[in-house]
């Protein structure tokens, strides 16, 4: 039975292996434990060895990786975690250093000179880091590395706000997120990497206790070194406008002078938006009655919706939480053996060598294009086109047979009612 373990994580100086944080969802693991793992990694080095995972006796993974030169990160999963693998744990590490890199930036640390007081500064990023340790809420970005949107029936009027309120704002670079997810968003914000789309939004969700902000930001591609503003405005409790903007304007000129301007004639919009974010498709999407969840994957723009409420849920299936949690390991069960990661470069690419791709692949002489899982609570079909990916979860009813039928039905009332 899938089933998912306690995860750990560890941050250590590279050169000299002095911890600098240790996150967990349960118990903190001991010093002793945690200077095992730096030390065995730095004996690897000593003998022209790069130690990136293992696995131990008791079924848990430990995942090691080196950014910069600067940082270690090390991820480490409990003894049940046999459905929590290496693609996971990579994803972890790889969105720990950018949550460092985005509130810090990266000249912090790589060329840290006091230890201890890189420490306090790292505090200021436990809440995002935590978030992605924890699974990032209800959005699969954190292991897709595409933007969850939510899909809304007539975006045009959002849209429109949102472009003119960003010029107004001297920016080109604005987006309207509902729970974490975006709505609409202007070209330039499209255009940043996807991993910073996914940063940006968790970021948002860890703001709290004000109605807007001036928050500092290091994008880890496009700008690790020099930061931008990040103003975020609370329009409705759950819905967050959000700016990357320079010098101009401050915080309470835009507040005060175009806000209410340009959003307060939307709020009956907002709040229609608020109404989906829990399905995040718009009522006009009819699916069939045995989808329990899916995902659905553009390509082309990197860009994801996902539900696991799409309708109402009959007495005996999984909970929608249980739902989320066996879409999550689909996606990596079908991401690393059939289907791939969607990386930067060319959509599905497979690139020899690849730790995030298992060597299960290399069996293969060709691209596989459909997969399906069986399990004792659910069946679970993965679908892949030139421009999308489809995960659904259904119950163990479904004829497996039929699994392919319903995909492919799916797949194509989704796109064509929502251009998506």
């Amino acid at each position: 039975m899938l089933q998912a373990g306690s995860l750990h994580l560890l941050c250590l100086t590279a050169s000299s292996g002095v911890p600098l944080f240790s996150r967990g969802v349960s118990r903190q693991l001991p010093f002793s434990v945690i200077g095992s793992l730096n030390g065995v990694h730095m004996f690897g080095g000593g003998q022209g060895a790069v130690l990136s995972c293992c696995e131990t006796d008791s079924g848990g993974r430990v995942v090691w990786k080196v950014f910069q030169e600067s940082v270690m990160l090390i991820a480490v999963n409990g003894e049940q975690g046999g459905a929590v693998d290496d693609f996971q744990l990579r994803r972890l590490l790889e969105n720990t250093w950018n949550c460092m890199v985005l509130v810090l930036g990266q000249d912090e640390l790589v060329n840290a000179r006091n230890v201890e007081r890189l420490k306090r500064d790292l505090r200021s990023c436990y809440r995002l880091i935590d978030l992605f340790l924890e699974g990032a809420g209800d959005g699969m970005g954190d292991l897709t590395h595409c933007a969850d949107c939510l899909l809304v029936p007539q975006p045009g009027p959002l849209q429109e706000a949102l472009d003119t309120f960003t010029q107004a704002s001297e920016s080109e670079f604005g987006c309207l997120l509902v729970h974490g997810k975006v709505v609409v968003a202007t070209e330039k914000w499209w255009r940043l990497a996807p991993q910073e789309v996914v940063l940006l939004s968790a970021l948002v969700r860890t703001f709290s206790g004000s109605s807007s902000c001036d928050h500092p930001v290091f994008l880890p591609q496009g700008s690790p070194t020099v930061p931008l503003r990040l103003l975020r405005f609370q329009l409705l409790p759950g819905a967050d406008l959000c700016v990357l903007c320079g010098p101009a304007p401050s915080l309470q000129t835009a507040e005060s002078q175009l806000v209410a301007r340009f959003w307060c004639p939307l709020v009956e919009t907002l709040r229609g938006c608020l109404a989906l974010s829990g399905r995040c498709l718009p009522g006009s999407v009819k699916l069939h009655g045995d989808v329990l969840g899916l995902l659905l994957i553009n390509r082309e723009s990197r860009r994801a919706v996902s539900t696991v409420t799409p309708g109402d849920t009959p007495p005996g299936r999984p909970r929608p939480a249980r739902c989320r949690e066996l879409l999550r390991l689909f996606y990596v069960f079908a991401a690393t053996r059939y289907l791939g990661p969607e990386e930067a470069g060319v959509p599905g690419e497979r690139r020899q060598g690849d730790p995030l791709e298992e060597d299960f692949t290399l069996g293969f002489s060709h691209q596989p294009l459909q997969c399906y899982l069986v399990t004792e609570e659910c069946k679970l079909f993965g679908l892949q086109t030139p421009q999308h990916q489809l995960y659904l979860l259904m119950p163990v009813s479904v004829p497996t047979f039929a699994l392919r039928s319903l995909a492919t039905r799916t797949l194509s009332a989704l796109t064509s009612s929502t251009g998506f």
